[in-house]
């Protein structure tokens, strides 16, 4: 991919809003990259699509699209876009054609962490403030981890129940990178949609939240420069163990 020609657009998950992405965007746009970060509503699959279309159509070029969490569904089902020419997957669901977040999460294989989630309130969800430092962000000091608890963004049961209709890793290039200790999508099943996915692996020693924030240099260095062994060389934070896996 020409890295003068393409423009990087984030697309956020669920509990959270593209904010979260600041940090990732001052180190992308230092380094001479065109970044845009959509505001997806979490309504509902389709509303948040038709966001990150609107974000696609606006750049100048083609896109790469990186997804968080949920946003990788987005990205899937937006991926399909003529603009778009690679995809990556923050410890992100890359769900197949008729799958959602919520297909995927119904059946945790024995001991693998489940996501606090709370029941619906009018239809939307959020997560139990008194788990959600250890489930959301277990890498943050807890004076940020508490603000996040109470600045969550309602997550639409729509958004959650959202089908894929055509995943666009089935025809675009894609990277993924898994949180090893992520406690939101357990490990195994982020390489299982990996491997799926035909997606070039990379892994972070890295719960959800670090690896949200750690991640800029990442995507600087393999779909962009075309580098894909150097994909977690530069930590970000210091702390983040990067290896490249099968």
């Amino acid at each position: 991919m020409n890295a003068t020609s393409l423009s990087i657009v984030l697309v956020h998950g669920g509990f959270v809003d593209g904010s979260g992405w600041q940090g990732v965007y001052d180190i992308l746009e230092k380094g001479g990259h065109r970044v845009a970060v959509v505001q997806n509503p979490t309504t509902s699959l389709a509303d948040d699509v038709a966001f990150t279309k609107r974000v696609v159509a606006s750049q100048p070029g083609n896109v790469l699209l990186v997804g968080h969490s949920y946003g990788g569904v987005v990205v899937t089902e937006a991926g399909t876009d003529p603009k778009v020419a690679g995809l990556v997957y923050i410890a992100a669901f890359a769900p197949d054609t008729g799958e959602s977040v919520q297909s995927l999460i119904q059946n945790p294989a024995p001991g693998a962490p489940v996501p606090p989630i709370l029941p619906p309130q009018d239809g939307f969800l959020l997560l139990d403030k008194s788990k959600f430092a250890a489930s959301f962000a277990a890498d943050v000091d807890e004076r940020t981890a508490n603000f996040m608890a109470n600045s969550q963004v309602p997550w639409g049961v729509n958004a959650l129940a959202g089908e894929v209709t055509a995943p666009a890793w089935k025809t675009k290039p894609s990277w993924y990178l898994v949180a090893s200790d992520d406690r939101m999508i357990p490990p195994p099943a982020q390489r299982a949609m990996a491997a799926r996915a035909g997606a070039k692996v990379h892994s972070a020693l890295a719960s959800c939240d670090k690896c949200w924030r750690v991640q800029a240099k990442q995507l600087i260095c393999s779909p962009v420069r075309g580098t894909a062994p150097a994909f977690l060389r530069a930590r970000a934070c210091g702390m983040c163990r990067g290896s490249s896996t099968p």
